[in-house]
């Protein structure tokens, strides 16, 4: 394969035009496809030739096939999370989670499903759950990783405890080789409906006496019905043993195969470690003639990493779910403790034994005291029962603290908490970088203490940090370590430390990969864990399956070195000059970019109910390019300039960055914080910067500027807004979508009326008593009503409200449209005029304008030291009554809610306030989550209307079309509520409307309630 990959380069046109007419799917040499696709969630970098998106099993085929006449290798990719780097290649990329991802069939009677090799976890755990089932392995990346790619790295998840690796849970694979032929890997070949396996193979035996919930037995009902086989008539290799039972099983495999296992029997039962997380290397050992039922073909190719063959369909055993759930949640003095207690709990029967250590939490509300905690979930056929087994665990826990959790929300909170280490320990508390590399090694459970400790003084010996969390009940340890890996020197002790690493793995009984992969990283150290023999036979397996090497070259068999394509190596060694400030990657806009590690929470298909709002863009196209990490991607190959090589004026950025909403979600809902409508901001004042602009960068990025002129006109210019060749024409000109209509003026902004209310004269008010209200241009100009309502109630407080300056803004249109030099004059003037009292807060009622002012100022003038106090005093109405009118009684007003939490409020200023004081007004029902869509210029935007819908269809119109009649529907943002009049002709309010509505009641019904201080 190396000679034929040095002719690759010059053959790209024939391979283009070969696959494009050999697949159906989608075909693209293009530079931003391959940008997208240099990186999954490793180290690794390495740019491939082109991406195929096959849309059926045949294509697979056909591309595969193609690719072997050119001798052109190919890596499958699913959801690309993968930790290790075998989610990346230099030749062809198989994206099989574009069209892939259908459920075949779902049978639960038999307890399985039929699936292609791009369905998310998540799609088939919800298609199940009507049926009390579920797939049993369940990685903290279930909702958006793919089973094809699951099987390739033998995932596992929170729950193997209960059901055990991805390898325990497959019936049948369809897969396909390089040269493009299908074979099928059955477990039940040969055998009638009762022969299935039951147990576990070699090294996978649970403790003895570890209880299971009824349903829960890793086997039952695994048989498929008579006429599963979807492949009768498959060509068989001749001259391949066939003997009755065991052998059948190998019939549909490459020739050689059993010959391989009889040349090595003792190899294969004495060479891997005894442990329930052996991920590392091939699983020769389940081709053993003394396997239950015999050899296990299906068990073996799982955790392969693509290097064999390319899964097309897959036959999966489903798992009974527990009815009710607990949670112990368990302290300890420190990790090691909390490990060592964690195999003497596996005999209470619990779904789940996960620990993690304080250094990963960075606010241990609702965790009990301690240095470290387990999370031990139980289940039942009853709460009861659910809840009895979690008081057994804690009795049994010998913990410093702990308590059992019943309320599924409050689950939920914790479990997040859980799931968000992968993405939250890429950066320790001081907000340095921390790398994987040594993600997920695993030492048999009862190990685990003395292997943590050996772990810590290892960490020391390198002067390196690291947060360990992860499986301890299967004694699986995942961490990300503060790796230097930029510089030549952090690169050699990144080796030397993996070195050592892997002896003490393999001094304690373990495996140096537990969960996902070896990849890159680890598998060049196999020897170390297996020695030269048993790899030896590795390179044979491989050889049999792929023998022209053109599946995932440099994985597994033959690796590349872990020390090669870092994915650092390409980046600028010398700082990017840039606007914005990034305070918290040092100024570094590499540094920031590099955030993205590619766990690829952006690329959920659903947002969760008022809890998420990234990637609306991503839901609305299912596209990589439209995700937060797509977007990422392409910023670091802009940076890279080996395939972006126009920089700054690149289109495929611009393009990607088109439909980036600027929502900031990612800023909050990222684990690791990225916030790429910062980045958006940033590339757009490159790219345009002396060049001709959109026109609506013109018209709606500079639009306080014309709402200020056009404020005296309001009447004709309402009036010419109603005359439709007029307003088409505007609409053309200023770059608007056709389908939208342009809001009306207000006639009286509120800055006029507060002037006019004020009157002649100067009052004075004690401090404490006046609160600067900001007249932000929306407010000022478009809904002028809310800021009456705001000062309605402020007043009812006892407050004086006032403007703090004549001709102030935030910047934010500037800031959303990249015109930054602009944006940094206005915030400057702002600055000027703005005078407050010391520590005197500022109420915003606009949340994107109290965003921009909360983060965008200070990160724009970081060097102004009025900039971070203006951005200090900065609270929402709901936030400052809490902090400063405590002890006011808002009016009751007892109805139902809908509409939406703001985007940026989400993200940047949180809704903690306001929750509690819909609460006390009596409104009950939550907020939807996700985005309305609108997003301040974005959904006026021509070009932007289909995913303005969207994402308005995703959960905010549903939610208000499904309200009962007189349900009040909330909505402080002006885009929001904009997008509501405009797509489902409702007229939303901004609490301070409802507020307002409900005092002016209480005034004239003194028992609908008061609003005295």
């Amino acid at each position: 394969m190396a000679e034929q990959r040095e002719g690759i380069s010059g053959q790209t046109g024939d391979l283009r035009h070969d696959l494009g007419a050999a697949v159906r799917g989608e075909v693209d040499f293009g530079a931003s496809a391959r940008a997208l696709m240099t990186m999954d969630a490793s180290n690794y970098r390495r740019v491939p030739l082109g991406v195929v998106a096959p849309r059926d099993a045949d294509d697979i085929a056909a591309a595969l096939a193609v690719c072997r006449e050119h001798g052109v290798p190919v890596v499958p990719r699913g959801g690309g999370t993968s930790i290790a780097g075998q989610a990346t290649g230099t030749g062809i990329v198989l994206d099989l989670a574009r069209h892939l991802r259908s459920i075949v069939e779902l049978d639960a009677a038999s307890r399985t499903a039929v699936v292609q090799p791009g369905v998310v976890l998540d799609d088939l755990r919800a298609a199940a759950a009507p049926h009390g089932l579920t797939f049993g392995p369940d990685p903290s990346t279930h909702s958006r990783c793919t089973l094809g790619g699951m099987i390739g790295n033998n995932s596992c998840g929170a729950h193997s405890v209960a059901w055990g690796t991805t390898a325990d849970n497959v019936h049948a694979l369809t897969v396909v080789r390089h040269g493009g032929e299908t074979l099928r890997l059955d477990r039940n070949a040969g055998r009638g409906v009762g022969g299935i396996d039951r147990g576990r193979h070699i090294g996978q035996d649970r403790l003895p006496g570890q209880d299971r919930l009824p349903g829960q037995d890793r086997h039952d009902g695994q048989d498929r019905h008579d006429g599963q086989d979807r492949h009768d008539g498959q060509d068989r290799h001749d001259g391949q043993d066939r003997h009755d039972g065991q052998d059948r099983r190998l019939a549909d495999t490459p020739p050689g195969l059993r010959a391989l296992v009889d040349a090595n029997l003792a190899l294969l039962r004495t060479g891997y470690p005894d442990l329930p997380r052996r991920i590392s290397g091939y699983a020769l050992d389940a081709l053993l003639p003394e396997h239950p039922g015999g050899p296990d073909p299906a068990r073996a190719f799982c955790g392969s990493e693509g290097t064999l063959a390319v899964v097309a369909e897959a036959t999966v055993r489903l798992v009974e779910v527990p009815r009710s759930r607990a949670l112990a949640v368990l302290g300890y003095a420190d990790e090691s403790e909390a490990a060592e207690a964690a195999a003497g709990l596996l005999p209470c029967g619990p779904l789940t034994v996960e620990g993690m250590a304080a250094d990963l939490v960075r606010e241990p509300a609702g965790l009990p005291r301690g240095g470290a905690w387990l999370f031990v979930e139980t289940g039942g056929a009853t709460p009861a029962e659910a809840r009895a087994r979690a008081e057994r665990v804690l009795r049994a826990a010998g913990a410093l603290d702990g308590s059992v959790v019943t309320d599924p929300a409050a689950q939920r909170a914790l479990w997040r908490i859980r799931e968000d280490a992968a993405g939250t320990a890429t950066r320790m508390p001081d907000g340095s970088e921390a790398w994987p590399g040594w993600e997920d090694c695993a030492v048999p459970p009862a190990r685990l203490g003395p292997y943590l400790r050996d772990f810590r003084a290892l960490l020391t010996d390198h002067g390196l940090r690291g947060t360990p969390y992860g499986h301890f009940g299967d004694g699986c340890i995942h961490v990300r370590i503060d790796f230097d890996l930029l510089s030549a020197e952090g690169v050699a002790r990144f080796r030397r430390f993996s070195e050592e690493q892997a002896d003490l793995v393999v001094a304690h009984g373990g495996s140096l990969s537990g969960e996902h992969g070896d990849g890159q990283a680890r598998a060049e150290l196999l020897p170390r864990m297996y020695g030269d023999e048993l790899v030896g036979a590795f390179h044979r397996f491989k050889d049999l399956w792929d023998p022209d090497g053109g599946l995932n070259p440099g994985m597994l068999a033959r690796p590349d070195r872990l020390d090669a394509n870092l994915r650092f190596a390409v980046l600028p060694k010398r700082p990017v000059d840039v606007v914005f400030g990034y305070p918290q990657d040092g100024g570094d806009f590499p540094a920031a970019v590099r955030r993205c590690v590619g766990v690829a929470k952006c690329r959920t298909a659903a947002a969760g109910a008022g809890t998420d709002v990234m990637c609306p863009s991503f839901r609305a196209t299912g596209q990589e390019a439209h995700s937060t990490r797509g977007r990422a991607r392409l910023l670091h190959e802009m940076l890279a300039g080996e395939v972006i090589t126009d920089g700054w004026r690149s289109t495929e950025v611009r393009d990607a960055l088109d439909l980036c909403l600027s929502c900031k979600g990612c800023r909050s809902d990222c684990p690791v914080g990225v916030d790429m409508a910062t980045y958006k901001a940033e590339f757009l004042h490159h790219h345009y910067r002396g060049r001709l602009r959109p026109a609506s960068h013109y018209a709606m990025g500079r639009l306080p500027r014309w709402l200020r002129l056009a404020a005296p006109f309001a009447r004709p210019l309402n009036a010419l807004a109603r005359m439709r060749p007029l307003t088409a024409l505007a609409r053309r000109l200023a770059g608007i979508a056709p389908e939208r209509t342009i809001p009306v003026l207000a006639t009286e902004t509120f800055a006029r009326w507060m002037r006019a209310r004020a009157g002649r004269g100067t009052r004075i008010f004690p401090a404490d008593r006046v609160v600067a209200l900001w007249p932000d241009t929306f407010t000022d100009h478009l809904s002028p009503e809310v800021g009456r309502a705001a000062v309605r109630v402020l007043e009812a407080t006892g407050r004086t409200a006032y403007l703090p300056a004549r001709g102030v803004c935030c910047g934010l249109t500037y800031v959303s449209t990249g015109q930054l030099d602009a944006a940094r004059r206005v915030m400057r003037r702002t600055l000027d005029r703005v005078d407050l009292f010391p520590g005197q807060p500022l109420v915003v009622l606009e949340p994107s304008c109290a965003a921009t002012l909360r983060t965008d100022l200070p990160e724009l003038l970081p060097d102004d030291p009025r900039a971070a106090e203006l951005a200090s005093s900065v609270r929402t109405l709901a936030q400052y009554l809490q902090e400063y009118a405590p002890d006011w009684t808002p009016p009751r007003t007892e109805r139902p809610v809908v509409g939406q939490t703001h985007c940026h409020q989400h993200a940047v200023l949180g809704d903690d306030a306001e929750r509690r004081l819909r609460e006390r007004m009596g409104l009950t029902g939550e907020l939807s989550g996700g985005c309305c869509g609108l997003a301040g210029n974005f959904g006026f935007e021509k070009g932007h209307w289909e995913v303005s819908v969207a994402c308005a269809e995703e959960q905010l119109l549903p939610s208000v079309r499904a309200a009962e009649p007189g349900t009040e529907i909330l909505a402080d943002g002006f885009s929001c509520r904009t997008q509501l009049e405009q797509l489902a002709g409702r007229r939303a309010r901004h609490l301070a409307e409802v507020l307002a509505e409900g005092l002016d009641m209480a005034q004239n019904d003194p028992a609908a309630g008061t609003g005295a201080p």
